[in-house]
């Protein structure tokens, strides 16, 4: 019988584990006791003990919740969807529910907590640990960065704003920022003042700016495999 147990298993593991790789839905449970729905991306090729890195992704005001998209459906997500056999990040995506990811708002504290929650479960790298959002998103990878710099290898605003006053806090973390300079809704100025902060305060951020682009400068800008290699090397001592 135990024999047959253990043939059994291992028939079923691979399986088990095939079922827990992609796009995941997970649940969060907030303190007053209700719940927040989020998506982690599993790599397929996921050893165990492997350490994976692993990636926060804040989505723009479009996906907060109600709205006509779900977090994973731009930005990051389509970008994983294209190398989605190979991606070798953990990805968080969690969904804002009232329109904000400033760190000291409940969507940017529940986000923080959904990492830590999937850091735990995926045994994940402490040492590179990323984050990176678009519009609303950029402006929230901006504000947590500010807040809790000590917590990131590397972020990736994508045509968000932050303030320029906390460049000397975040000026070491490696950055790499992209903007349209033809986006209407958050104008390429926030970006540029952003960048010049940092470098003034010391810091060696990459800028890329697309000429011509308007708002949707993620699409290009998660479409980067450059991006992705760049992240990977990026590690906290």
């Amino acid at each position: 019988m135990l024999l047959l147990t253990l043939a059994m298993l291992l028939v079923i593991s691979p399986v088990s584990r095939a079922a827990e790789s992609g796009f995941i839905d997970k649940t969060f449970k907030n303190a007053d006791g209700t719940e927040s729905k989020y998506v982690v991306f599993v790599p397929h090729d996921l050893k165990p003990d492997a350490h994976p890195p692993i990636i926060l992704s804040l989505h723009g005001s479009g996906e907060t919740k109600g709205g006509s998209k779900m977090p994973v459906e731009v930005g990051i997500g389509t970008a994983i969807k294209k190398r989605e056999k190979t991606f070798p990040f953990v990805v968080v995506i969690p969904q804002s529910e009232k329109r904000t990811w400033q760190a000291t708002s409940e969507d940017g504290q529940r986000a923080l907590k959904m990492l830590e929650a999937t850091e735990k479960e995926y045994k994940t790298d402490p040492k590179r640990v990323y984050l990176t959002g678009l519009s609303m998103g950029g402006y929230g990878t901006w504000s947590i960065a500010a807040k809790y710099p000590d917590r990131w290898a590397a972020i990736v605003p994508i045509c968000g704003g932050g303030d320029p006053k906390n460049a000397e806090a975040i000026c070491k973390i490696p950055c790499w920022c992209f903007h349209g300079d033809k986006d209407a809704a958050v104008k390429v100025e926030r970006s540029r003042e952003m960048i010049e902060a940092l470098k003034k305060a010391g810091g060696e951020p990459k800028y890329t700016e697309y000429p011509g682009i308007g708002h949707n400068s993620w699409d290009k800008a998660y479409d980067t495999d450059e991006l992705y290699v760049w992240l990977s090397k990026q590690s906290k001592k």
